[in-house]
């Protein structure tokens, strides 16, 4: 079993990083293992909603991370995405990376479980973290909670080592995913059957 530790933030080894960290170690100490995805300062493009990725199974923008990205969810069994936290939401290119992962890559993501992990100065963590989670609700993705919103203050990894209770959320994130997948991995229960899809229009009800 392998989890999927996607650090959104352009600093390879600050805050979020720091946070996905004591994930990272619970996991372990449960017998899961881990691999980190660091986003950094790479140029990413926004969805433009041209439909290729549908017709190819491939973004038609190839030269930034997602290629890389998607090969790396294609090979986990759950997925923890982190982020900082600017102007109460998440890091734009992450999000505009995570548009376009989950706009085509449903079929590798369905069924994994997945959390969000935010870090910030103050304030902003739960909208943030909000805006994260509707990533998996879309995408049939079992979201895996802690005893608190996830999330970790700080201006710098020393600060976040600091928070206390936000390290404690953080572990328990990583307890309480080992657990979801060993109960996944050892159940008899099939994947529920998927409906074909319906999409209705409010404007013309149909």
């Amino acid at each position: 079993m392998k989890t999927l530790l996607l650090n959104g933030s352009p600093h390879s080894h600050g805050c979020t990083f720091t946070a996905l960290s004591e994930v990272a170690k619970a996991l372990n100490e449960e017998g899961v293992s881990h691999e980190f995805f660091q986003l950094g300062d790479k140029p990413v493009h926004g969805c433009v909603a041209c439909g290729y990725c549908r017709a190819h199974e491939a973004c038609v923008f190839t030269d930034d991370v997602l290629p890389s990205l998607v090969e790396a969810v294609k090979g986990a069994d759950a997925l923890v995405i982190g982020s900082p936290v600017y102007f109460a939401g998440a890091n734009g290119a992450l999000c505009a990376l995570l548009d376009r992962l989950f706009y085509f890559s449903g079929p590798f993501l369905h069924h994994k479980p997945g959390a969000a992990v935010v870090s910030c100065r103050r304030g902003g963590a739960s909208a943030a973290f909000d805006r994260l989670n509707k990533y998996f609700t879309i995408a049939r993705m079992p979201v895996v909670s802690s005893q608190y919103w996830n999330a970790v203050h700080g201006m710098d990894p020393e600060e976040v080592r600091k928070d206390l209770e936000g390290l404690q959320i953080m572990r328990t994130l990583g307890k309480n995913m080992a657990w979801m997948l060993k109960n996944i991995r050892s159940g008899h229960i099939p994947i529920p059957p998927k409906e074909e899809l319906l999409r209705t229009n409010f404007a013309d009800g149909k």
